[in-house]
């Protein structure tokens, strides 16, 4: 089996992206699941392709479990952690955002990790982002 999780695109606009994530864990967790595919969100006007994000605004809530989100690369870099049995809300749009740090083999992506995690365990996590294009 599997954990029963989802990925909603909110807002998909020219300058952020707004997108749902939901994990209802059967103990199997997540790790290193891709979840922000940056080559999936829209163009600019111009047609450039978006090739980063930064993360704008995290809002979450997790039951049992916290959850790691990592900048993709070829050794993951940490960029924000949850907690587990907690809701919050983090903003960081006042000063641009979290930029992707990554380095070497950096993808632009977003991947979540989830630890701790056993049966019914569950998280909702809404990402509002920063669009970088090539």
């Amino acid at each position: 089996m599997a954990d029963a999780v989802t990925s909603q695109t909110i807002q998909d606009g020219q300058r952020k992206a707004i997108m749902k994530f939901t994990n209802v864990s059967d103990g199997t967790g997540e790790s290193a699941v891709k979840k922000v595919d940056v080559s999936a969100l829209n163009a600019n006007s111009a047609g450039v392709a978006c090739t980063s994000v930064a993360i704008a605004k995290v809002w979450w809530a997790t039951t049992g479990m916290s959850v790691r989100i990592d900048f993709d690369a070829t050794t993951n870099v940490l960029a924000v952690s949850l907690p587990a049995d907690s809701t919050g809300d983090e903003y960081y749009h006042e000063f641009s955002g979290i930029p992707n740090n990554a380095g070497s083999g950096v993808t632009g992506d977003l991947d979540f990790t989830t630890l701790g995690h056993s049966s019914n365990d569950t998280y909702v996590v809404i990402l509002e982002l920063i669009k970088n294009y090539g």
